[in-house]
């Protein structure tokens, strides 16, 4: 009877513990043909990414094999004719966990992971995500799905962007890879310069090595407001930069004009509103898509003296310029609605 009874409790505990596979089918050609071969180096802690739960049962979400076999089965499935390079992707955190309210849940994915191509002399910088999105049971009931579709759509978004982005200039040995961060910090000129060099910076990349646009000067308008960037007959916006640095001031462009870029404890930051970096569109729906840094052409005028009077006095958020990605680093409260 005892045997019975164990073997029907063993039974009930199985069926309780149920996971979801992530499905890595989502289309990531790489339609320069660069790489030849691609490397992933799991350095997580943990290898298990985390579980919530779906009625009753705890659904645990899990790569069918394993991160590395399935992450560069994913690759060649999808590059069958390749290039010379080698891609290599570090991953430092993949985790799923889940807040419990008292009529719903909250689940959450945090993913960090960067990319690097390896050259003869070592490891160069491509790109790298630093991310964490929630889920609500109200909206999604089975989160778990959800919650792995959005890791797929990450790993997607970063591989893409990783085929297209410009090699960082300073290798690493692959023992240095797991302090990657701040051994490339520490070659960034404009985190240690007290004198900024004047001009326009196209990416993020030229704005935190201090290589602004040869030869190009801000114009302003009678308010004072940088408007465009002039170099003889050549005129571009603002609004198409990165960054600009005008009268020994550095400032960020975002959608609705341009902010001051701050410096402290080795960090650029910027102070910003919700509404700033991500504003509305016309149907009421916050325009995500030049999200994180990439500046959107929605707005194209800057912020006038009235206006900074304005958000004076209602003070923005500190919001961190990531060196090694561009993107914003948001504080934990910034994306909540009033």
């Amino acid at each position: 009877m005892k045997k019975v009874l164990f073997f029907l409790l063993a039974s009930i505990s199985i069926v309780a513990q149920k996971t979801e596979t992530i499905d890595l089918s989502k289309s990531i050609k790489d339609n320069k043909k660069t790489y030849k071969n691609f490397t992933v180096i799991d350095q997580r802690s943990s290898k298990d990414i985390g579980s919530v739960q779906f009625h009753k049962d705890m659904v645990n979400i899990v790569f069918e094999n394993n991160a590395e076999t399935d992450l560069k089965n994913w690759f060649f499935k999808y590059n069958p004719v390749r290039g010379n390079e080698e891609l290599v992707l570090l991953l430092e955190n993949v985790v799923i966990s889940e807040e419990k309210k008292e009529k719903f849940s909250v689940g959450k994915l945090a993913v960090r992971a960067s990319t690097f191509i390896k050259k003869e002399d070592g490891y160069h910088f491509l790109h790298r995500t630093d991310t964490a999105t929630t889920v609500s049971s109200r909206t999604t009931p089975y989160m778990a799905q959800s919650l792995s579709k959005k890791l797929t759509l990450t790993f997607s978004d970063l591989l893409k962007k990783s085929f297209e982005a410009r090699q960082w200039d300073f290798p690493l040995s692959e023992s240095e890879l797991s302090n990657y961060e701040t051994l490339l910090k520490d070659k960034l000129e404009i985190l240690k310069t007290d004198e900024l060099k004047e001009g326009v910076y196209k990416d993020y990349y030229s704005f935190f090595t201090h290589n602004p646009e040869p030869g190009f000067t801000i114009e302003t308008n009678s308010k004072g407001i940088a408007t465009k960037a002039v170099k003889g007959d050549e005129k571009k916006a603002i609004r198409n930069f990165y960054a600009f640095v005008h009268n020994g001031v550095p400032f960020k462009v975002i959608p609705v004009g341009y902010v001051e870029i701050f410096r402290d404890s080795n960090k650029l930051f910027i102070e910003a509103k919700r509404e700033e970096l991500f504003p509305e569109d016309a149907s009421g729906t916050a325009v995500i898509g030049a999200s994180f840094g990439l500046v959107g052409a929605l707005v194209s005028v800057a912020i006038d003296s009235a206006v900074a009077k304005k958000r004076r006095g209602i003070p923005g958020l500190e919001v961190v310029l990531d060196p090694l990605s561009g993107y914003y680093i948001l504080p934990e409260d910034f994306g909540k609605i009033k």
